[in-house]
């Protein structure tokens, strides 16, 4: 579904991804894991074309993706769930999963969509008529995934989602993103949690410093001694 071949990003002259390569096919739940800074958020906005100096090569679906706007992204299925859920604090949730079928493909199916995400994630229909800025930060969370969920993507994006969340609500999370993928949908996810993530995760990447330094299943990673002393304190 999405390769990616010899990327390296930049601001200005700043050089924060080198000659990145990875893929994420069909149906897959697939995580970017590493320590803060290592590139991971800056390799989710090369592929939403946010970046604003990229070199290499990104395909999904058989289309060159470099040199696109973001809204092209969108309408060709890539939707991305930020950090910090960036939700509209004084607009209702219903008002902003809304805003998650802007694009010409979701519009048709807002009504659908709206019920689907008020099915998957009870909490934001009893909430409906709340503003999203008076939400908890686990309800925020689910927030931002269901507006990314109104957008009807063929890939879903998360970027820490995790980030932020009282330890009680962190499983919830990766719940919900499991959930995600068992339904259908293919999701690449960055993550600081590097444990629940690669538990998650059917194969994953390790970003240093801007490279990948270690790829293979999750469960395989989560074995390599060099993850384990790195990350999870072993």
């Amino acid at each position: 579904m999405l390769e990616i071949k010899n990327l390296s990003a930049y601001y200005g002259d700043m050089q924060v991804l080198f000659d990145a390569s990875l893929e994420v096919r069909d149906g897959e739940l697939v995580t970017i894991v590493g320590a803060n800074g290592a590139g991971k958020s800056s390799l989710l906005r090369a592929i939403s074309g946010l970046m604003p100096k990229v070199v290499g090569e990104i395909v999904f679906d058989g289309q060159p993706l470099l040199g696109r706007g973001t809204h092209e992204m969108v309408e060709l299925g890539i939707v991305q769930v930020p950090e910090a859920r960036q939700l509209f604090p004084f607009m209702t949730v219903a008002d902003n999963l809304k805003m998650g079928a802007y694009s010409a493909h979701a519009r048709p199916h807002l009504e659908e969509s709206l019920e689907y995400v008020f099915n998957f994630l009870p909490t934001l229909k009893e909430r409906r008529g709340q503003l999203a800025g008076s939400l908890s930060g686990g309800e925020q969370q689910m927030c931002a995934i269901g507006r990314g969920l109104m957008s009807k993507p063929k890939l879903l994006m998360l970027d820490e989602p995790s980030l932020g969340l009282a330890p009680m609500l962190v499983q919830r999370c990766f719940d919900v993103v499991r959930e995600i993928q068992a339904r259908g949908t293919t999701v690449l996810l960055v993550e600081q949690n590097v444990k629940h993530a690669l538990e998650l995760a059917h194969r994953g990447y390790v970003l240093e410093s801007g490279h990948i330094v270690l790829q293979g299943k999750g469960s395989e990673l989560l074995c390599d001694e060099r993850i384990r002393r790195a990350y999870l304190g072993m």
